[in-house]
């Protein structure tokens, strides 16, 4: 069984077909989304296997977790993202190994990547995290602190704002999806017009992409879809 054969590679082809379909129907260029692939909890053979299929970005939750995977495929010329919270003990090396995060919710973090990036690297690319569902178990700024917290983190030289994060709360209506996206689009558009220059809206997952598509993602966050349901690992 060859590469493109593989279950891998069909469910890299599915999703790619899905978001064709979504952009599509949006009128857009599909090339103006981007995939990520989130590989938490799947080990470096899985990653390395959906590599082998052409995907090129992944992200990871997990800090420890990702610096073993990245250590096994340093091989391979992988961009990565850290998508998870973000303890102020671990800006380091996230900062150190990592060309985006997604999911800054607080200034604090956002100071200590830019100061700890390293000069020789380009600025990290940073999305913020609101929360436009004012879900308490979830993280992200609410929208009326996030005018002032992407004119802070704009202005450090170590970080390049590019954009925002959100994970609204599940929904199976369509409706009700795309209205929660459509809430982070004039967010990022009330940005823009107070002078942001910002290019990204990092949402939508595999249960939800095509409402995300529909309402200006950029980037689609996709895990299920392309490498199965996760087991839990308990402690």
């Amino acid at each position: 069984m060859t590469a493109a054969d593989s279950m891998p590679a069909k469910r890299l082809h599915a999703v790619q077909a899905r978001i064709a379909d979504a952009a599509a129907a949006a009128g857009r260029d599909a090339a103006t989304v981007h995939l990520l692939a989130v590989s938490k909890t799947f080990d470096a053979a899985a990653v390395r296997a959906m590599a082998a299929c052409g995907q090129r970005e992944f992200g990871e939750n997990y800090l420890q977790e990702a610096l073993e995977k990245q250590a096994a495929l340093r091989d391979l010329p992988l961009i990565w993202h850290f998508i998870g919270p973000i303890q102020s003990n671990k800006t380091r090396a996230i900062t150190e190994r990592f060309s985006w995060v997604h999911g800054i919710d607080r200034l604090k973090i956002a100071e200590r990547l830019s100061a700890q990036r390293p000069a020789a690297l380009p600025p990290l690319q940073v999305c913020i995290e609101v929360n436009v569902s004012g879900e308490a178990s979830k993280g992200g700024v609410a929208p009326a602190g996030l005018p002032a917290l992407a004119d802070a983190v704009s202005n450090l030289p170590g970080l390049r704002l590019r954009g925002l994060m959100a994970i609204p709360a599940p929904a199976s209506d369509v409706g009700a999806q795309r209205a929660a996206f459509r809430q982070v689009r004039e967010a990022l558009d009330a940005l823009i017009a107070r002078g942001h220059a910002l290019d990204t809206l990092s949402m939508g997952m595999s249960a939800d992409l095509e409402a995300a598509i529909e309402e200006g993602a950029t980037i689609v966050r996709i895990g299920t879809a392309l490498f199965g349901e996760r087991v839990i690992k308990h402690a």
